[in-house]
């Protein structure tokens, strides 16, 4: 079984290698994932062994040459998602966009584990394939090309093993926790989430003050809670409740409530309340940076001014997430990006004169 399964992965993928698309070759592996959880699911399955080791064959047989770049495959990535934070990229120069644009694809790997892979048992082989491969990027032996790319940095950028490790284990635990009892456990997960993806960032960036390190985390926690609100609709059709149990309780709000996407006064006060707690997290980010950061650290500024643009929508909305989903277009997001790096461009030439005399 563990035979037939590895070879029909490796006629698929050598397939996809012969049209030199990375992009087809990561369709196969999403594809192979879920024939391997039928397989996962058999008695005589064991331990994980044989499932690790058909992981395996795809991700080395991934990795050999294609037409298509270790950095184009991130670009591919990060482009492909349509994230916000693609945005902030592109007022940076070319060789920061390069490492930042790495570290997204990074999480967006991770991510798409917990959230494309059906089966919970896959989903964790996945998890602990990419520990592995953070091992073997930290040690100069990366095989996937986003590892390739990370690797390159690991040096001249100071990265730090353990960040990285960090995001896994929020990854891990989306797949083994669906509620959160009170804003201190909700806070633990998105440091997990989000906040080591701003200790990474700022390093990345560039600092000289290390009170920076502190912006950057309130400013990825702030970006969670940002993400949570906006996201309530979907995550409860996933059966993921991130708004705080005992908030939910204060207020009257049940988890039937949510599952049917309905809406009103209770779940309104909800948002607000946790709203306020991200604007809060805006505030403390950005009176904990540091001037002669400013402008090395614009990317995330940038971010800063979209994410709070998506919350004033929100609010705009009175906070009904349940309707439809709320976001800032496309052309709003890059005229608030060449805005916010204007701005910042302007407040650095005045440091720059006032530093000179």
């Amino acid at each position: 079984m563990v035979n037939g399964l590895a070879h029909a992965a490796i006629l698929a993928l050598m397939s996809a290698k012969m049209s030199g698309s990375w992009a087809a070759t990561d369709r196969i592996t999403t594809d192979f994932d879920r024939s391997v959880t039928v397989y996962a699911g058999h008695e005589n399955h064991t331990t994980g062994k044989a499932l690790l080791f058909l992981l395996e064959c795809v991700s080395i047989l991934a990795l050999t040459p294609s037409c298509m770049t270790p950095e184009q495959y991130c670009q591919d990535k990060a482009a492909s998602s349509g994230s916000s934070f693609y945005y902030s990229f592109l007022f940076l120069p070319p060789d920061i966009r390069r490492a930042i644009t790495a570290l997204y694809a990074f999480c967006r790997e991770v991510d798409d584990v917990v959230d494309e892979v059906r089966e919970a048992s896959v989903a964790q082989q996945k998890l602990d394939w990419w520990r592995h491969e953070l091992v073997q990027t930290f040690a100069g032996k990366a095989r996937h090309p986003v590892g390739l790319e990370l690797q390159r940095l690991v040096e001249p950028f100071g990265l730090v093993h353990g960040y990285f490790d960090d995001i896994i284990d929020g990854m891990q635990m989306d797949l083994l926790q669906t509620r959160y009892a009170s804003i201190e456990e909700l806070e633990k997960y998105c440091y997990h989430s989000a906040g080591a993806v701003g200790l990474i960032a700022a390093r990345l960036f560039g600092y000289e003050n290390r009170a920076t390190e502190q912006y950057a985390h309130d400013l990825g926690m702030a970006f969670q809670l940002t993400n949570i609100i906006r996201d309530v609709k979907e995550d409860s059709g996933r059966n993921r409740i991130y708004l705080p149990q005992d908030l939910l309780a204060r207020h009257g709000v049940n988890e039937a409530f949510l599952m049917a996407g309905e809406f009103n006064s209770a779940l309104h006060d909800v948002l607000q309340e946790l709203a306020d707690h991200a604007e809060a997290y805006y505030e403390s980010s950005l009176s904990k940076l540091p001037d002669v950061d400013r402008w090395n650290q614009r990317s995330g500024l940038i971010m800063s001014s979209i994410y709070r643009s998506l919350l004033a929508r929100i609010r705009k909305h009175d906070f009904n997430v349940m309707d439809g989903r709320i976001s800032v277009p496309n052309l709003s997001r890059l005229w608030i990006a060449w805005k916010t790096a204007r701005r910042e461009n302007k407040r650095y030439r005045r440091y720059m004169k006032q530093y000179a005399t």
